[in-house]
């Protein structure tokens, strides 16, 4: 079976032409929709089983973030699927940096890339996922399957039983490679985890967090320059906003669970507001600030580890199922795309070989997932702390005078991971090496002023 793109041939080469897989994805969300594009372009069967309802058809869900960054590793894969154009130019929204929110009301920007202004984009969680389902309506080697819940697994055999949430009807199916996209919770990986061999470990933080939303102004216009990261820093805890397409903001707050036990009544929020945040109130409002406050209560936030990520040649893990990351550096949603494009890769290095692929993709991605796990908790102290002290501005004027003496050799950490598609470990091994450049140089320099010192010290005292 050759992919087929309404009735046409999508321009594959004939050697793709050959008894094509039957693949089942577990997860109906971005990844998984995603990967259900990349094989069907390779003319694979593929079929789609998600727990949920049609996303299309469903209103937002409270408590999942509703904008996500979009950079070049996710952008490098929509591409692939000719839908990099589409969500660029006619829905995302460009973001150049951070913007600063002080505690006095006044901010400051501090751009992500000051030399050749890349930038990321503010996209929306429904609308991406439901274009990419949407999208592959258009391949008729592609079945989507809603409210189906995994219920039992034999992976080594690549059999799995499905219950229907409506009807509770079990089906029983079969394919030559499942594949684990169904989030941080994944059904697969824990079928996995019975495996020998298998290493598993999950961090939970200690900080969770509550969405709330800045409204656009009375006539339709953004409240705030919208073409930021907004990020209220305060140490412990910290407030963000993201620019949504109707010109409202998704807000997250960001704090200690204790932090959030003591703001039980509506007079302790609005106090904690008035001393933390007070530039946010007039934008929420004060009534709908203590109604989205108290209409939920803080979600918490995990990171998972594990390798490898599949069994045998029949199954695989990939995006949250396989490396649930905390969201403070933007690449949960990157990084599982970026599975996806290599997943494309070895498959066409392999020939569709499960075998090579899977075992290739296991070894060598793990590092890379570890390697931004890592990052991204430690972006959270940065975006909530060091980024308001002198000296994390000084570092990034160091680096971007750097970055524009050697643009090839001193490539900042930020803009390794977000704006190229270095891997995540080389990006670690990057800044480490910069970080031991930049101490030789403060040592050769601080050695040239203290000789400085003593010559002129020797040339007052010699010189009477």
């Amino acid at each position: 079976m050759a992919p087929v793109m309404n009735g046409k041939l999508n321009g594959y080469s004939a050697e793709l032409t050959k008894k094509p897989l039957d693949v089942v994805i577990v997860g109906g969300g971005l990844v998984g929709s995603l990967e259900a594009l990349y094989l069907a372009r390779r003319g694979h069967r593929v079929r789609l089983y998600e727990y949920r309802e049609d996303i299309r058809n469903t209103p937002q869900a409270r408590g999942r973030s509703i904008n996500l960054a979009l950079s070049v590793r996710g952008r490098r894969a929509l591409k692939d699927v000719g839908l990099e154009a589409h969500i660029i130019e006619k829905h995302g929204i460009p973001m150049t940096g951070r913007r600063i929110h002080r505690l006095d009301g006044s901010t400051y920007v501090i751009p992500y890339d000051a030399l050749s202004n890349q930038c990321i984009y503010s996209v929306g969680r429904n609308y991406l996922n439901s274009l990419l389902l949407q999208e592959s309506e258009k391949y008729t080697n592609v079945e989507r399957h809603f409210k189906h819940k995994l219920v039992d697994t034999y992976l080594s055999k690549g059999n799995l039983t499905f219950q229907r949430t409506d009807t509770a009807e079990k089906i029983q199916v079969s394919a030559d490679l499942v594949i684990g996209a169904d989030g941080a919770f994944s059904g697969v990986r824990k079928a996995m985890m019975k495996q020998p061999l298998f290493d598993y470990s999950q961090k939970y933080i200690e900080h969770g967090y509550i969405e709330l939303c800045i409204p656009a102004a009375e006539n339709g216009s953004f409240q705030m320059p919208a073409n930021y990261l907004h990020i209220w820093p305060r140490g412990e805890f910290m407030m963000i906003a993201l620019p949504n397409q109707d010109c409202s903001w998704t807000v997250t707050l960001f704090m200690p669970f204790t932090n959030f036990q003591n703001l039980d009544t509506p007079n302790k929020l609005l106090g904690f507001f008035n001393k933390n945040f007070p530039d946010s109130i007039p934008l929420i409002g004060e009534k709908k600030l203590i109604e989205d406050f108290f209409a939920g209560s803080p979600s918490p936030l995990v990171a998972i580890k594990c390798r490898p990520y599949h069994v045998e040649d029949k199954a695989v893990l990939i995006g949250d199922a396989a490396h649930a990351v905390v969201p403070f550096y933007g690449q949960g949603m990157n990084a599982g795309f970026e599975d996806c494009t290599l997943l494309n890769e070895l498959f066409q290095k392999h020939n569709d070989n499960l075998a090579d692929i899977l075992n290739e993709f296991s070894n060598t991605r793990w590092e890379d997932t570890y390697a931004i796990s890592d990052l991204a908790m430690y972006n959270y102290i940065e975006m909530r702390d060091l980024v308001t002290r002198p000296s994390y501005r000084l570092r990034k004027a160091f680096d971007e005078f750097m970055n524009w003496l050697l643009p090839r050799t001193w490539v900042p950490l930020y803009n390794s991971v977000t704006f190229t598609t270095m891997p995540y470990k080389q990006c670690v091994k990057n800044r480490s090496w910069q970080d031991k450049m930049l101490q030789s140089i403060l040592k050769v320099g601080s050695m040239a002023a203290l000789t400085g010192v003593v010559l002129t010290w020797m040339q007052n005292k010699y010189s009477v």
